[in-house]
């Protein structure tokens, strides 16, 4: 359902005032930010939560008796419930606390690997992926011996669903594949493929560091075995993000990294380790990330998942529409299911140059390949110009955009 204009304007500006960086100014003109995939911006509440930790509570977790220590680690684990809650994990265990969405990715690829990954065994991802969900898998092959796969996509940007019930077999051992691709804004129908997978008894990781800031996850819905995320391209801090596992698994898989924390007992003879999600934390953790990163996913669900899909998915329209009607523009990337990420090219100038014009005029996008460099390839393409869009983005910053983009031409003309 379409919000009403006069609603979302409304609600629109007292959105925008939130976010402090918003109102600033680049090259004497109002920032228009419109380099959300890369990273989010924070809003006051977030940035309000570190400065309160670090000015009221600041105390390491886990370690001590005095009031500063519990205080600490009570707002660092309710931290850590309210994201499971946010995913609809089974339990709070199954969120380990890491840097981000790569650290998550390594965890798993390692620890899942040592455990499970044999000489000949077959790793499967797809051509859509960043560089975070390939090279992991590519060292893993490299250590074990192992055989990395490639779904196949189309020129449209959509995976081959049909290469990829091909590709999967006995020696797949387990499937690693993007929510949301951070180039082209596909969402792949990753709980179709989950299931495919699952019906050989083969394990699923979804890349989500674009998928959890554009709708709603419940991984128990999706039933994939590993879920990774990061904070900041969902509004809260960066250098902290989350790994979802299933309890099972994660019992299973050796710990990722040593030190204190994560152990149970130490001799010098040998070493216990801590229960779950404990386990696979070592060492002092981002207490003041994972309280900013609780306090962002208390502003998500304030929003509502109906405001924000409403917004992006009409800026995203909007967009599509108003760059579509600008000679020599190539849309790169069409699928039926995007999320708001648009990337594009204009003529032949190169995206390096369009983006440093673009940027005179206070807009933010993204030039070069996006971490995506076998994608560029598959497409014949070096990079793409990206403009990507969080709610609090409008239709006239579109306009704008628009705008330079003629510019642009003019002066190459």
């Amino acid at each position: 359902m379409r919000i009403p204009e006069i609603q979302m304007n409304t609600t629109l500006s007292a959105i925008r005032s939130d976010f402090p960086i918003l109102s600033t100014t680049v090259y004497g003109k109002p920032l228009v930010y419109f380099d959300n995939a890369a990273t989010t911006q924070k809003p006051s509440a977030v940035i309000d939560a570190i400065t309160g930790y670090y000015s009221e509570t600041n105390s390491n977790v886990h370690r001590g008796v005095h009031h500063l220590s519990q205080q600490a680690t009570l707002a660092y684990e309710n931290a850590r419930k309210k994201i499971a809650d946010f995913v609809n994990a089974a339990s709070d265990a199954e969120i380990i606390f890491t840097r981000g969405t790569t650290e998550s990715i390594n965890l798993v690829a390692w620890s899942f690997g040592e455990a499970f990954v044999k000489e000949g065994d077959e790793i499967l991802i797809s051509a859509l992926e960043h560089h975070s969900n390939i090279v992991p898998w590519q060292q893993l092959c490299l250590r074990k011996k192992a055989v990395l796969r490639v779904i196949p996509v189309y020129d449209n940007g959509e995976l081959d669903q049909e290469a990829y019930m091909k590709l999967l077999n006995d020696c797949t051992r387990i499937v690693a594949v993007n929510h949301i691709s951070n180039s082209l804004g596909t969402i792949n129908p990753i709980k179709g493929m989950i299931r495919q997978a699952h019906e050989r008894g083969i394990p699923v990781l979804i890349d989500g560091a674009q998928g959890i800031s554009h709708g709603p996850v419940d991984v128990q819905e999706l039933n994939c075995d590993f879920y990774t995320f990061s904070a900041h391209k969902m509004y809260g801090p960066m250098g902290i993000g989350g790994l979802y596992g299933k309890k099972d698994w994660l019992k299973q898989m050796p710990p990722y990294q040593c030190g204190g924390e994560m152990i149970e007992k130490v001799t010098f003879e040998e070493t216990t380790f801590n229960e779950l999600p404990y386990k696979f934390e070592a060492g002092t953790p981002n207490v003041a990330g994972a309280i900013g990163f609780g306090t962002a996913v208390d502003y998500l669900g304030n929003l509502g998942w109906d405001f924000i899909r409403t917004r992006e998915s009409d800026l995203l329209n909007y967009a599509t529409e108003k760059l579509s009607q600008i000679e020599g523009v190539r849309i790169i990337g069409t699928s039926a299911q995007k999320a708001s990420i648009l990337s594009f090219l204009i003529g032949n100038i190169h995206f390096f140059d369009a983006g440093t014009i673009i940027d005179q005029y206070g807009i933010a996008v993204r030039t070069g390949n996006h971490c995506t460099q076998p994608l560029m390839d598959r497409l014949c393409l070096l990079g793409t110009i990206r403009a990507s869009f969080a709610f609090y983005n409008t239709r006239e910053e579109i306009d704008l955009l628009a705008e330079a983009v003629l510019k642009v031409k003019e002066l190459f003309a």
